[in-house]
């Protein structure tokens, strides 16, 4: 084995300098072998206490290795494979210390000398640049009391009279502060207590030397002490639940899932070397060795046949593994962590469905619509699946397509309904034909089988059913005011039960306005008042009423028939003129009194355009004029000015109907004093009568004078 000793230039400097309880050489490189032989000897440690050594005992982090009480590392057994360090931990009465064994191959030996000795060129000789010598520190995490600690020394050639070490740095004058202190005169290094590497693995110090003043004389130096890692951190498993799924059926070596744990440990070294292992299974059936763990990987696999991995005949399609993750490569004296992996077996379509029977009984009464059987189903498989869930269809017996089947999500049977509604005097007898399949396709060596089909015998029970109107509805156009019983219409219904003999009566079911009768025994509607277009029971020209056809059965079926009876308008409405009241100031401008308008109940060519006049004016003088301003209005216009006072003025109003209607309105006209915006139209001067009354009045006096 090559062996060689990055420190030997610190021992060879300092031979002559006080005991440093510890290990004197701290780090060791050695060349990977091809096999550690078993006794043989690796290499030599060298502990002292500086008190004797008593009681001083080594312990090894890796179990197939040794140190003897002359401090001899060797194998116990041969092996080909230690991993890139052992740490080797040594304690007695007085100290403790660690010392690290890096194993390295023979490309890294170069590297790992130019690096720990400074070699420049090939000449292989060191050469010390400064007079401070700072060699590197590794100290165990976990120490325990007492503290403070010696865990290195620093040398210095510099002999100034006064002259004294300094230490800063992460640790010392930064935080966390305090934990590495330096004897000024003697370069002694300590730590102050307990140190964790997986808070801070490594500290980056700088060392130098100062005088009296505090001026620097050397330096600064770098100084590096690294945390060496022991097992003190058990594996975690971070990324739970852990759930996987494998599909029954699957050939062994399936891969279901990986587990994998977290060791905060140094992952160059055993302590975060985690290996895998399955303690517990639960259900042990069909097999308590269900599943295999990869030890190094954590995959989970399958290690059973696919015959045993079947759903159906499972105690329950979930296990529930306990697995254990061991650092230190799984070794006894290694730390643990455990989690819980839950498989569940999913279900594949290697069942088809199948009828409890191969055929169904149904009754249904004619004219009624409905769900009239639930044919029911076996499936083997997983119900929350499409491997299970049912999906019927009618291949044969329905083709006028009166019947519809439909799945129950809850129970999966076949619901079959009547949408159209059946006839027995048509069919008495019912036969459908009905397959039942999967949602989900089977899988290719399973197919449907005779018990995916079943017959549904359907009776239809006779009702004795209400006559029929023919038309539904009945539509009649008749004039208004058609005189009292004129004939409207014969109804005409029939009844469906063609295998009875039954005779049908007809009755009025409803008739708003009470217009209308209905002979019971041939069904001719006639009138009983006039037929009133205007009416308010008359919606869009047509009235409408209803009128009952009941059979001779028992018990009496009944049907209803509607009746619109379109109405067409005749000129029987006079127009009628609105506004009847207007005002105007006694000396008003503007002349021009009031806009009228006509309107009329009847309908076009019965209204518009309207012809407006006034009666004839008796005096000397006339008062006022009427003017037509369309079809619809005319202007009343004063001629002069009138006193204030009260004016009634008869206005006719003539329609365009043939015979034409004329009616007269008395349009009242206040003629009213106007102050300051403010009209007053009353104590009149004096009432003037309309010219018709003066008329009548003077009629009446001479009728008197000549008897």
């Amino acid at each position: 084995l090559f062996l060689f000793f990055p420190q030997v230039l610190l021992l060879a400097c300092a031979e002559d300098l006080e005991c440093v309880p510890g290990f004197q050489q701290k780090v060791f490189y050695i060349e990977q072998p091809f096999e550690f032989t078993e006794d043989q000897a690796v290499l030599n440690l060298e502990f002292d206490d500086c008190k004797g050594n008593n009681k001083l005992n080594f312990e090894v982090s890796n179990p197939d290795f040794k140190v003897e009480h002359d401090g001899s590392l060797v194998a116990l057994k041969n092996v080909s494979e230690v991993g890139r360090a052992l740490f080797v931990h040594a304690r007695s009465e007085h100290a403790e210390d660690m010392a690290e064994i890096l194993i390295v191959g023979a490309n890294e030996k170069h590297s790992a000398l130019k690096e720990i000795f400074k070699i420049e060129g090939n000449l292989g000789i060191p050469r010390q640049k400064r007079a401070i010598l700072a060699t590197p520190i590794l100290i165990p995490e976990n120490q325990r009391p007492p503290f403070p600690r010696s865990v290195g020394k620093v040398i210095s050639s510099e002999g100034t009279e006064g002259a004294k070490f300094h230490l800063s740095g992460k640790g010392v004058d930064q935080d966390p502060k305090g934990i590495f202190r330096i004897n000024e005169i003697s370069g002694d290094v300590s730590v102050t207590r307990t140190l964790d590497r997986e808070a801070i693995a490594n500290y980056e110090l700088e060392v130098e030397v100062i005088d009296v003043s505090g001026k620097t004389i050397d330096g600064p130096v770098r100084l590096d002490i690294s945390v060496i890692d022991q097992n003190d951190n058990r594996p975690m498993f971070k990324e739970g639940p852990y759930i996987g799924h494998v599909m029954e059926g699957s050939p062994t070596g399936t891969t279901v899932m990986r587990m994998t744990a977290f060791d905060a440990d140094d992952s160059s070294t055993d302590n975060a070397l985690l290996r895998y292992n399955i303690l517990k299974q639960t259900p042990t059936k069909p097999s308590p060795n269900m599943f295999y763990i990869d030890p190094e990987k954590g995959d989970i696999v399958t290690v059973v046949s696919p015959v045993l991995l079947d759903r159906e005949t499972m105690e329950t399609p979930k296990y529930e593994l306990v697995i254990e993750a061991k650092d230190m490569g799984g070794l006894d004296v290694g730390l643990t962590g455990t989690a819980t992996a839950t498989i569940l077996i999913d279900d594949k379509n290697d069942h088809p469905p199948e009828f409890t029977k191969k055929e169904f009984q149904a009754t249904v009464k004619e004219g009624v619509t409905g769900v009239i059987v639930n044919l029911t189903v076996g499936d083997r498989d997983d119900p929350a699946t499409g491997a299970w869930r049912a999906v019927y269809t009618i291949i044969n017996g329905n083709p006028g397509q009166s019947f519809e089947i439909h799945t129950n999500p809850q129970t999966n049977e076949g619901m079959l309904s009547v949408v159209k509604p059946l006839d027995y005097e048509i069919s008495a007898f019912h036969t459908l034909l009905i397959k039942v399949e999967n949602e989900d396709p089977l899988i290719p060596d399973i197919a449907y089988g005779p018990s995916s089909t079943a017959t549904v015998q359907i009776t239809v029970e006779d009702v004795n059913e209400g006559p029929v109107f023919h038309p539904n509805p009945m539509r009649v156009t008749k004039q208004e005011n058609i005189p009292i019983g004129s004939v409207v219409l014969t109804v005409n219904a029939t009844d469906p039960d063609t295998l009875q003999h039954q005779t049908i009566r007809y009755s009025v079911y409803k008739d708003p306005a009470g217009w209308l009768e209905i002979n019971p025994t041939n069904g001719t509607i006639g009138t009983t008042a006039i037929l009133d277009r205007e009416s308010p029971y008359v919606q869009n020209n047509i009235y409408t009423a209803l009128f009952l056809a009941i059979d001779s059965g028992n018990p009496p079926a009944t049907g209803t028939g509607t009746l619109h009876i379109t109405l067409e308008d005749v000129n029987d409405n006079v127009p009628s003129l609105y506004p009847t009241l207007a005002k105007v100031c006694d000396d008003a401008k503007d002349l021009r009194v009031v806009v009228l308008g006509a309107s009329d109940k009847d309908l076009h060519p019965n209204t518009d355009p309207f012809k407006f006049e006034l009666s004839k004016q008796s005096g000397p003088e006339k008062l006022w004029r009427i003017t037509k301003l369309n079809n619809t209005h005319a202007e009343v216009i004063l001629l002069q000015n009138l006193k204030k006072a009260n004016y009634n003025i008869p206005i006719s109003v003539t329609d365009s109907g043939k015979p034409p209607l004329t009616n007269t309105t008395e349009l009242k006209l206040q003629v009213c004093s106007c102050k300051k915006s403010k009209m007053d139209c009353s104590a009149t001067d004096a009432l003037h009568i309309s010219m018709t009354l003066i008329l009548l009045s003077l009629f009446s006096l001479l009728c008197k004078s000549f008897p």
